[in-house]
């Protein structure tokens, strides 16, 4: 059990590292903030290295930055691996739209709705989820996000977004969803 706490600490590190190393090659040149330049799968992403557009701030046109932060981001929903509450890379864009929207708007709130698939118990379930909606809550505040604006809440596997009892159904279940 000592690795979890381990691994949470390598995870923000490497989410740090990350932004701050994108972070000085600005936005996309078509004000698109929210991940997906070129209408690509969301499982593409593989690793951080050639995705700096997503992780910028919007530079370019100025009026389109200004447009995409007073907008709530249209993706509300991020996906979990298996047993896991780390922020998988291919989201970390969608989250950033979301920090980047509510440091524009601080009067915004958000509840960071935690879920997980139906395998395990109720009570290990409930804490999942929490610790998901947890880590996304973690990954706003690191960006400058005022705590004020988030509060979690989990519903472990009680709100299903699929029925069904495989892995399909289940890799659409461990999610955490924004509701403004």
């Amino acid at each position: 059990m000592q690795l979890k706490p381990l691994a949470r600490s390598l995870a923000v590190a490497l989410s740090i590292v990350v932004i701050a190393g994108c972070s000085s090659t600005g936005g996309t040149q078509d004000g698109d903030s929210y991940g997906s330049q070129d209408g690509s799968s969301m499982g593409s992403s593989t690793s951080g290295v050639g995705t700096s557009g997503q992780y910028g701030s919007t530079s370019g046109s100025g009026a389109a930055g200004q447009q995409a932060d007073s907008r709530i981001p249209e993706v509300r929903t991020i996906y979990f691996d298996y047993d896991r509450d780390t922020i998988k890379s291919e989201y970390e864009s969608v989250v950033m739209a979301h920090a980047r929207y509510l440091r524009a708007n601080p009067n915004a709130r958000v509840v960071l709705h935690g879920h997980t698939d139906e395998r395990g118990t109720r009570e290990y379930n409930m804490a999942l989820g929490e610790r998901r909606a947890g880590a996304v809550q973690r990954f706003l505040n690191i960006q400058g996000v005022s705590p004020s604006q988030m509060s979690v809440v989990s519903y472990g596997e009680e709100r299903p977004a699929v029925s069904g009892q495989n892995e399909s159904a289940y890799s659409q279940n461990r999610r955490v969803v924004f509701n403004y």
